[in-house]
């Protein structure tokens, strides 16, 4: 059969018709791609308003020694007791790999950028907007002996775009850090504007639960509030994020409950310690309580293929966002 192929015409094996209809499908192509809007374009919107982040880097100014003192270098409420063990599955979990560009978006006082740098040879840029944090982050580089591989910029995340190279970074993640955004839109905009094509978006951070029991709607509510009036935090809705992602053109490659070894987890006493210190959203009724959030882990791909030009391959999103994960 191949021979017979090898012997044939041009036109015996390619007929008019099918040049025709090939013509045709190439050219129904290339006016898709002139006619479809650029994938990296922003949905409008008003313009970011950046009140809200100064006071972020005020409220952490303000408690710089009261967060150092109770939570140490690693400012997470979901955590393991020996906070090593959540930094190397925090490693495996954003997919840090040699030779890697990452951005920290929120690093406080970096000890998550410099246990990373210093386990795997990469490049990692770090944001805060909190001066007394850049101050301790840049400190806890020098005496790491990482400057060569971990900066830290004092700045607001929501303005990447101005302190950093777009589409140049291979992971950008907040280690609950996102929640701190109350321009979750223009922030996650500001993300895809700075991933490489292919490149990863992990946020950890906590999100609204949803009550099992109606009554719990007004407590859940009740708490809610008190987190982000006294932490300066706009705790999310899960579906509201999911929508803005997939609208903007994230692939999901996954969500799921934060993995950590029970016997490893610390139980988020830690929280409990720094309200009876500071007084902030002291809970002072336990058995009117309700906890309110969940916490998850959401891995996110900036496809590396046009969206706009096989909207009928879309299915296959999940095998070519696979290998970037």
């Amino acid at each position: 059969m191949g021979d017979e192929l090898k012997r044939r015409g041009f036109f015996e094996t390619y007929t008019p018709a099918n040049i025709r209809a090939e013509l045709a499908h190439r050219l129904a192509a290339f006016r898709r791609r002139r006619l479809a809007p650029p994938v990296a374009a922003p949905a409008a919107g008003a313009p970011y308003d950046d009140r809200h982040a100064r006071r972020v880097g005020q409220f952490y100014d303000a408690r710089h020694d009261q967060f150092m003192a109770v939570y140490g270098p690693v400012i997470q409420a979901f955590r393991t007791t020996d906070v090593r063990d959540l930094l190397d599955y925090q490693i495996r979990s954003i997919g840090l790999a040699p030779g890697q560009r990452v951005l920290d978006a929120g690093c406080g006082v970096g000890a998550p950028a410099v246990h990373f740098a210093s386990q795997v040879d990469l490049r990692i840029d770090a944001v805060t907007i909190s001066a007394a944090q850049f101050d301790a982050a840049r400190q806890r580089v020098s005496a790491a002996g990482l400057g060569d591989r971990v900066s830290i910029t004092l700045g607001d995340y929501h303005r990447l775009p101005e302190l950093f190279e777009e589409a140049s970074y291979d992971r950008v993640y907040f280690l609950e850090s996102f929640g701190h955004s109350r321009a979750k839109r223009h922030l996650l905009d500001v993300c895809w504007r700075m991933l490489k094509p292919g490149g990863v978006l992990y946020i950890k951070d906590l999100f609204r639960r949803l009550p099992l029991r109606p009554q719990d709607t007004t407590r859940i509510d009740r708490e809610i509030h008190k987190i982000n009036e006294a932490y300066q935090y706009e705790v999310s809705d899960l579906n509201a994020i999911l929508d803005i992602l997939r609208s903007r053109g994230y692939i999901l490659s996954s969500l799921k409950s934060v993995d950590l070894d029970l016997a490893a987890f610390e139980n988020l006493a830690i929280s409990n310690d720094f309200q009876e210190l500071t007084g902030i959203a002291l809970i002072d009724n336990w058995e009117d309580y309700v906890f309110p959030v969940d916490f998850f882990e959401l891995h996110c791909v900036k496809p590396d293929f046009n969206l706009f030009e096989r909207p009928d391959r879309h299915f296959l999103q999940s095998q070519l966002a696979a290998r970037n994960h």
